[in-house]
């Protein structure tokens, strides 16, 4: 029962992070678009918030039962939302198109303009894999994927799952505080990015968060050189036995650098490179193609995730620990690299206007 329900709940999670991206950015207008983007983002880290907090008090079949209210409150609200413009359009249902319109922009909106709008970018449905030679395709494709590559290259789950032992260490009085601590600091700070990403754009945001990703996993590199009694000890390649093996006085006296390190990360990450990814890949892709180009960077997102999380222990094992995580710092400002030369500025433009850049280029 248990491996059923979690195969569920993974497709579910799957078809989630697929459609309600693209949704929210067909309904949205341009100059909150961004904003309400990030929000996805700001709903799954304050819900993890919230499992956490309700971890503490309940018993793990209680809490499951807790998480199912979420899912049944968006089927209820869901069942009075239209179907976005742009697919009404490609269906040729313009009069349901424009009610659509009239639902989401209020009754004095200039529907019949943003209609003609979008009416002109709409192109034919179908896709042939021929089109993929077109770069107005492949470009945007190539580009989702990499954000998804990078995002999770940075070792954000890896360093998620060790938080708990990094704040034992570090002796906290009750290390299931940690999950909260880190899930609040996760919310703040996505919150932050969501209030302020129409102003700043995508770009500034991900420069930002990669350089503090990227400092903040050679503290953690630093943290566990200063720590390892011995540089070739790393036979175990357990984190657990990392921290443990420290010479006596050493690991508690700069226990203070792994908690700023882990808090600087999350910061940095929920600023940036953890809602814009889902946001620009929601944007840049044209109509067609949506569909299909959107499935390929969530799943590259999802087997990211799970290589990196699986072969953790593995680098620690050949690279120690201290230069696996120097590894996550030289991605995160790969990172860096990757946004100045190839994400596109999509801040305040139409989606149409985003498809017509990448036809021009």
């Amino acid at each position: 029962m248990l491996y059923f329900g979690r195969m569920l709940t993974g497709l579910a999670s799957g078809i989630t992070s697929l459609v309600v991206p693209m949704y929210i950015s067909e309904v949205s207008h341009p100059n909150v678009r961004g904003m309400l983007g990030s929000c996805v983002q700001l709903m799954v880290v304050t819900g993890i918030l919230g499992a956490y907090v309700a971890g503490i008090t309940l018993k793990w079949h209680w809490l499951a039962v807790l998480c199912a209210f979420p899912s049944c409150i968006m089927l209820l609200f869901m069942s009075f939302m239209p179907e976005t413009p742009r697919f009404l359009l490609n269906r040729n249902k313009r009069s349901e198109a424009i009610a659509s319109l009239r639902f989401l922009r209020g009754p004095h909106a200039d529907h019949e303009w943003e209609c003609r709008q979008i009416e002109d970018s709409v192109q034919e449905e179908g896709l042939n894999l021929s089109e993929f030679k077109n770069p107005s395709i492949y470009r945007p494709l190539l580009t989702g994927v990499a954000l998804m590559f990078f995002q999770q290259v940075t070792g954000i789950n890896a360093v998620m799952f060790y938080a708990e032992t990094i704040f034992e260490n570090a002796d906290f009085k009750d290390s299931r505080m940690a999950s909260v601590v880190v899930g609040s600091i996760q919310v703040c700070f996505t919150a932050v990015a969501a209030l302020i990403i129409d102003k700043t754009g995508r770009k500034v945001l991900l420069y930002i968060s990669g350089i503090i990703m990227a400092l903040s996993t050679a503290l953690f590199g630093l943290y566990f050189k200063m720590i390892l009694p011995n540089r070739n000890n790393s036979s175990n390649p357990d984190v657990w036995f990392t921290l443990n093996s420290a010479s006596p006085g050493t690991e508690s006296s700069i226990s203070w650098l792994a908690v700023v390190s882990l808090g600087l990360f999350v910061a940095g990450f929920a600023l940036g490179w953890g809602p814009v990814p889902w946001l620009v890949i929601s944007e840049i892709f044209p109509l067609k193609a949506r569909g299909i180009s959107s499935s390929a960077c969530v799943l590259t997102n999802w087997v990211m995730a799970f290589l990196v999380t699986k072969e953790f222990n593995d680098f620690i094992g050949f690279l120690t620990s201290y230069g696996t995580f120097w590894l996550f710092s030289a991605f995160c400002c790969l990172n860096v690299t990757f946004t100045a030369f190839y994400i596109p500025e999509t801040k305040g433009q139409t989606l149409e206007q985003i498809e017509a850049y990448y036809r021009r280029s």
